[in-house]
């Protein structure tokens, strides 16, 4: 599939206002083309490539969408039906947005309206059912625009009844209107800042609010103050009160200060001074508390701008250098650092003069986590210069950040994968730290797209240089750097005294032959955490399964508990005392008693991390054991308050999933366990080897900071694996020299692409047909060797689908990759025109993971 946009905007003509325009508009749906609108004449002037505007798709749909080009040839197939409205003055997505988000269409195999739909946060996405809200910071008094008859009746209809922060869908706002071209009422009342849009009830506006309090105007003057100081001479706790906010507003020094008042926290927590006299100073009177809307960004703050000074060492100024001589000649730079190298404070040096540069900069994390950690520590440097993006924020929060970016007040941002989408267009520096996870890979829905390659695209659009960054690079990006098309600067030292920790194998088929195993731990674990907690020092224990137990099992019938949507076993959750799958999110209860047989003899078998922290908890009484997992980081603050409580060390154990092993930087942690070492290096995947060296190493990597020598310890049945001598060497060299071998005796990446296709129909027979269609169709064309399959994958069956699978494998020597998807994609199209395949759901995975 090729896209192609007409980027530039025709010169108006003498007479504009009468020359017929069509706009091509990119629908937030999955189509193969752009759809084709008429622009009315008296809005000719108004059409922005980039802007949003509202079109009617259907009999009954309105949407909004994106204007990709604007030109005069109307559509042959079908009459173009008129645009009903502009909503955006200005472009919210710019020009190389749109030749980035074309790329990823072609690239991933996908359509653009599915790029459009993951790229733009929901606000930004207006359909009938969007809903209408008023802004909380709207006071009819004192607002400074007038209001028309239309926009009254809007305003009134919110603002009435109980409710507070009322919604209306845009339907709902027409009916009410009772005309047709009721958007632009809308679009007068938002840019009035009287209303605010959200595509969700999910996503309804709630403002950041914080209460203050202020001392009553009439005791500002010195005199009523001296009056109030005798009133409560023999108040001691309230005159504290009273003392404390005038030492902290200077009320005589700035009129405006005693207004802006100071947090009604600051007082009531502060631990010499009594919350209920403030109260009782509130109801007396004395102190007027009052709510303020405040930025959901502390980054915006005055105060925030930044001072933090930092000294390189000796080796990471060469390491910086050589990262800059490196960028002379090549557009992309792999900085392979061991783990505590310091990689971090070179990143912050390289943002500092692309900044004093003029240009903007993207920073990439892998994991939310890592971004509550890193954020801290830019926002010290960059101040209000720094935008933060990511799914935790709510959508208006993403939506702010978007346009901060558009207008330049977020000159850097830190974001996980996707904030690849926002509208960077004088982009002069882009960081992927950790450029190996997988996490940065998308793996449904589409578009499935990998961050660092669509960065190094977005990079490459817009002429910036990109720097990758990680311990353990991904076998493909060594490759391009030992080939000469990356550049490759090496830290070999950690920084500061710190050596790298002390690696240590034990052997759990062993104790448990000697029948000394603690629950899943070895006596050496349970002794060297023992120890380093009597030192007050820190553990992280990694487990790379949630949950308490893998599945329960009746010991008597061997009945097994298994999802009624996918093929697997439900997981056991202690917390909720329920049975859930991991795939589609079924849940059910915790049966007391075999549902097969009757027996009360069921029970949990394997474990997860929710039950290693219990079991902690039992052993290690004097512990205050934590948990970072999918389960516990749901709520938006949790990665947050888990990361602060273990880095001041209210924490003492912190148990987690691979979350824990990405870069997280904790100064007292001395020991790291590995809790089944093996779960990982048997995975039926050609990465897994890779995947385990880099597991293993970055979780050992939290272990000895800021001058302490670490020790790891991990757990395995199978200690002759060929891994962990590489693993307790930290030798990626040796890694990476016998992986290439298998890779190219094997046929897999750097040296092959590979695209999965899967089949998906309720039907397992339906799907058998169509994957066998398909698969002739494209041996046709790609050749029998290129093809493999289809099978039925390990986990056949998830949410009532049956899968089939179809591997291609394409030389990177002897294939023309464009032509070879457009080969994929007809074959695609062939099986979905066959009437019997209707309703089979074909995806495409291009470089999957």
């Amino acid at each position: 599939m090729s896209l192609s946009f007409d980027f530039v905007q025709p010169a108006p003509e003498p007479a504009a206002d009468r020359v017929t325009l069509f706009a091509d508009v990119i629908l937030p749906l999955p189509l193969p083309r752009l759809y084709t609108y008429r622009v009315p004449f008296e809005l000719n002037d108004q059409v922005v490539i980039g802007g949003r505007v509202l079109v009617q798709f259907g009999a009954k749909r309105t949407l909004s969408c994106i204007v990709a080009a604007v030109h005069q040839s109307p559509p042959k197939e079908y009459q173009a039906k008129y645009i009903l409205e502009f909503i955006d003055d200005a472009p919210v997505v710019t020009q190389p947005q749109l030749k980035l988000f074309a790329w990823i269409a072609e690239y991933y195999l996908c359509t653009l309206g599915e790029v459009i739909n993951a790229a733009l946060p929901s606000a930004l996405k207006l359909s009938s059912e969007s809903w209408v809200q008023l802004h909380p910071a709207y006071e009819p008094e004192t607002h400074p625009y007038p209001l028309g008859d239309q926009e009254q009746k809007v305003v009134d209809a919110l603002s009435t009844g109980e409710e507070v922060g009322k919604s209306l869908t845009f339907t709902e706002v027409g009916e009410l209107l009772g005309i047709a071209s009721f958007h632009k009422y809308i679009k007068s009342l938002m840019q009035k800042d009287v209303v605010f849009l959200f595509e969700h009830l999910k996503d309804k506006f709630a403002p950041k609010v914080v209460k203050k309090v202020r001392l009553a105007h009439r005791y500002v003057a010195e005199a009523a103050l001296e009056e109030l100081f005798g009133q409560l001479a023999g108040k001691a706790k309230q005159l504290d009160v009273v003392m404390r906010y005038l030492q902290r507003v200077p009320v005589y020094q700035n009129e405006h200060a005693n207004h802006r008042g100071m947090d009604k926290a600051a007082l009531t927590s502060a631990p010499h001074l009594s919350a209920s006299a403030v109260n009782t100073l509130i109801k007396n009177g004395i102190l007027e508390q009052f709510d303020q809307i405040v930025s959901r960004f502390p980054l915006d703050e005055d105060d925030a701008q930044a001072n933090m000074h930092f000294t390189l060492s000796d080796t990471q100024v060469e390491a910086r250098d050589a990262v800059m001589r490196e960028f002379q000649t090549k557009e992309i730079v792999l900085l392979h650092g061991v783990t505590g190298a310091g990689k971090t404070e070179i990143y912050i040096d390289l943002i500092k003069q692309a900044l004093d540069g003029g240009g903007q900069v993207l920073y990439l994390l892998p994991e939310i986590a890592l971004t509550a950690q890193i954020v801290t520590r830019l926002m010290r440097v960059f101040g209000s210069r720094l935008g933060v993006y990511h799914s935790k924020f709510s959508d208006n929060e993403r939506v702010e950040v978007w346009n901060g970016v558009l207008s330049g007040r977020f000159q850097v941002v830190v974001g996980v994968r996707s904030a690849v989408f926002l509208p960077f267009d004088n982009l002069s520096l882009t960081i992927v730290d950790e450029e190996h996870e997988s996490s940065y890979k998308q793996y449904d829905p589409a578009p499935r797209y990998n961050a660092r390659e669509v960065a190094l695209m977005m990079a490459h659009f817009q002429g910036s240089k990109t720097l990758l960054g990680s311990a353990t690079p991904a076998v493909e990006t060594y490759y391009q750097a030992r080939a000469g098309r990356y550049g490759l600067v090496s830290l070999t030292k950690r920084f500061g005294e710190a050596g790298l920790p002390e690696i240590v194998l034990v052997d759990t088929r062993k104790s448990r032959e000697q029948k000394t195993m603690l629950n899943h731990f070895t006596p050496e674990l349970m002794a060297e955490m023992e120890s380093k907690l009597a030192q007050q020092e820190q553990v992280i224990l990694f487990q790379n399964r949630r949950g308490y137990a893998p599945f329960i099992n009746c010991l008597d019938c061997g009945w097994i508990p298994k999802c009624t949507n996918c093929a697997v076993s439900l997981s056991y959750h202690k917390q909720a005392h329920e049975l859930r799958c991991h795939y589609c999110g079924h849940h059910d209860r915790m049966p007391a008693q075999c549902p097969a047989c009757g027996s009360r003899n069921v029970k949990t078998v394997g474990f997860g991390t929710e039950k290693i922290e219990d079991d902690l908890k039992v052993m290690l009484p004097q512990a205050n054991v934590q948990r970072m997992d999918l389960d516990t980081t749901r709520a938006k603050n949790s990665y947050q308050q888990i990361i602060s409580d273990f880095e001041q060390q209210k924490t003492n154990v912190l148990v987690g999933t691979q979350m824990v092993t990405k870069g997280l930087d904790f100064a007292n942690v001395s020991l790291v366990g590995i809790i089944n070492a093996d779960s990982i290096i048997h995975y039926p995947d050609f990465r897994a080897h890779e995947r385990a060296f880099q597991m293993f190493v970055q979780v050992s990597g939290r272990a000895g900071r800021k001058g302490k020598k670490g020790r790891v310890i991990i757990q395995t049945a199978d200690p002759e694996q060929v891994i962990f001598d590489k693993v307790m060497r930290n030798d990626y060299l040796e890694f990476y020299e016998y992986e290439i071998t298998q890779r190219r005796e094997h046929g897999y990446p750097p040296f092959m692409r590979i695209i999965r296709l899967t089949v998906k129909h309720v039907d397992v027979s339906v799907g058998e047909r169509a994957a066998l269609l398909l698969t002739q169709e494209l041996v046709d064309r790609l050749g029998r060797e290129a093809v493999l399959g289809p099978e039925a994958p390990y986990i056949f069956r998830i949410r009532n689908f049956y899968l089939q699978e179809i591997t291609i494998k394409l030389s990177r020597e002897h294939t023309v990759l464009k032509a070879a998807k457009a080969d994929v994609m007809a074959a695609m199209d062939i099986v979905r025109d066959q009437k019997e395949f209707k309703q089979v759901r074909l995806a495409a995975d291009v470089d999957p993971m």
